[in-house]
């Protein structure tokens, strides 16, 4: 479900996707290191970042969390569109940091940020925010794939499994997942600092449902990708701001039966070729103008 905005051309990247920016992703997710592009998954840091900044990838001055050629080929605004969108949590990262030393507090964030960054990115996420003890992430049908809602439940069984639940050992970090999906505003937001995010209901609803979730549970809201859940249990989520309980299926690392797990998913008609590992060249996005 999409709000058609005529002549929008971050309508057009959002739900039908671009080329170019598919098979930079594709790309720049195999290079070392955030931070990134949100848009292209270019590394502004270590050598990468460094040799592909020559060559315009640097960050933009409109918008530091965008490259100069994915900000300069689009114009300020979004678009309304569905989305799907994650939230994980580290339980008791309070306490964490109390008990030990600074230093190791956070070297294990670094390493939650490490692992989750590679989980999202392979299931070709936009990571919003990795502030503190919690990660975002949206997924949109240009930029994730047709399968973007599924997707994004995915990737949160799959974060709860990067951080040790299910295996033998058990999880080196207690993490909760939430996932909702709707329409949601994603674009350029700002003035003088901009940034480029989701913003609405669904993505409230998402933070609310995680705050809800224990450590080793992925909340998924019902009607995200009910085909996916199987036989999972369900639970009503009292959520601040909203008379009504969401209902939610309540998953973990190990999922319920008749879960059904998915793989990066096939692209659509804005689909490329398998990406050499060369910087890829940023063909320019249909001007907002054009008729």
């Amino acid at each position: 479900m999409v709000t058609v905005i005529e002549h929008n051309p971050w309508h057009s990247v959002l739900t039908e996707g671009h080329a170019s920016l598919v098979k930079a992703r594709r790309v720049f997710r195999y290079l070392p290191s955030a931070p990134r592009c949100k848009l292209c998954n270019n590394p502004f840091g270590g050598p990468a970042g460094r040799v592909l900044a020559v060559a315009g990838f640097s960050p933009s001055r409109k918008n530091p969390n965008l490259c100069s050629r994915c900000c300069d080929a689009l114009p300020a605004g979004g678009a309304e569109v569905d989305v799907a969108v994650l939230f994980a949590d580290v339980r008791g990262s309070t306490a964490l940091g109390q008990r030990g030393a600074a230093t190791h507090f956070a070297a294990l964030l670094n390493r939650f940020y490490g692992a989750a960054t590679q989980t999202l990115l392979r299931h070709d996420a936009v990571i919003d925010k990795l502030i503190g003890d919690e990660v975002m992430a949206f997924f949109v049908r240009g930029i994730s794939g047709p399968g973007y809602r599924s997707q994004a439940v995915a990737a949160g069984v799959e974060l709860l499994e990067a951080v040790g639940y299910g295996s033998d050992r058990g999880p080196w970090l207690e993490l909760g997942v939430a996932v909702n999906a709707g329409v949601a505003y994603v674009g350029n937001v700002g003035g003088a600092v901009v940034d480029f995010t989701a913003l609405g209901d669904p993505v409230n609803v998402a933070a609310r449902m995680q705050q809800h979730a224990a450590g080793g549970e992925l909340l998924v809201a019902a009607g995200v990708a009910d085909e996916r859940v199987g036989t999972a249990p369900r639970r009503p989520l009292n959520l601040r701001g909203h008379a009504a309980p969401v209902d939610a299926f309540v998953l973990g690392a190990e999922p319920a039966p008749g879960w059904s797990n998915v793989q990066p998913a096939a692209r659509s008609a804005s689909s490329v070729r398998p990406a050499s590992h060369s910087a890829p060249r940023m063909a320019p996005i249909p001007d907002a103008s054009a008729s």
